[in-house]
């Protein structure tokens, strides 16, 4: 067993997540993975199943948690994060499962972490510039600009709030107060990277290339954008009436 897991929420993904898997089974550093999948019609979590059949011969290593129809992003990481602290993962990771993130990364974050003494690493976009390879130039700036308001917002000290390419150490996800978490999409993300921030921990940016997936479906919706618009602005607000204690 690794001291360090990636969870990868799936709904759809059969055309990606057997090649995830194999290339991050591949890495030179050992990752376990833990898929969390919402019901997918198109069969994911057979396949997953077919190959916990190979990898968890010796060691178990591929994790599947299936659940009951589209719940949502936020909620997925939510369980994925329970299951993870449940099993002593010294450091969780979160990772989509179409490459827009490139899996070498992986090591890159969960090394900021355990030899920086970070407590939650970024896989940043625009740290360095924009670093977004494929996307439309609307879809660019209006990721851009969002991060943008955030900062503009919370006064939170990241670049790329919307990021979802992220390591955490244990410790924040058992600081941070799991079932008060209420946003799914964009918003989710931004009210980690806030909390965590609120509660006191070190937070690193590194710089990463994003690019679009090249296979299924994108799950982006404008309704995701309008949850993160209001939700800072409710993160925020929240934020004046409560103590933030580790």
């Amino acid at each position: 067993m690794s001291n360090a897991i990636v969870i990868i929420p799936t709904y759809n993904e059969r055309e990606n997540i057997g090649l995830m898997i194999n290339t991050v089974f591949s890495l030179e550093r050992p990752i376990d993975i833990l898929i969390v999948d919402d019901n997918s019609p198109d069969g994911t979590a057979k396949i997953v199943e077919d190959l916990q059949q190979k990898f968890n011969q010796l060691r178990h290593r591929l994790h599947l948690l299936r659940r009951h129809g589209k719940q949502g992003l936020g909620t997925a990481y939510i369980a994925g994060f329970q299951y993870a602290l449940e099993k002593d993962y010294a450091f969780i990771l979160e990772m989509d499962a179409d490459f827009s993130h490139d899996p070498k990364d992986l090591v890159r974050l969960i090394e900021t972490c355990e030899t920086d003494t970070y407590d939650m690493a970024i896989g940043s976009r625009y740290i360095t510039g924009v670093n977004v390879v494929n996307w439309p130039m609307g879809r660019v700036l209006l990721s851009w600009f969002a991060s943008r308001y955030v900062r503009f917002i919370t006064s939170m000290p990241v670049h790329d709030t919307t990021a979802g390419f992220i390591c955490y150490r244990r410790k924040v996800l058992e600081t941070i107060p799991l079932k008060e978490i209420k946003f799914v999409g964009y918003a989710f993300q931004i009210e980690l990277k806030f909390k965590t921030w609120k509660y006191g921990f070190k937070l690193k940016e590194i710089p990463i290339i994003f690019t679009e997936r090249t296979r299924g479906q994108s799950k982006m919706s404008p309704g995701i954008f309008k949850e993160a618009f209001f939700g800072v602005l409710q993160l925020e607000i929240q934020s004046w009436f409560k103590k933030y204690t580790s």
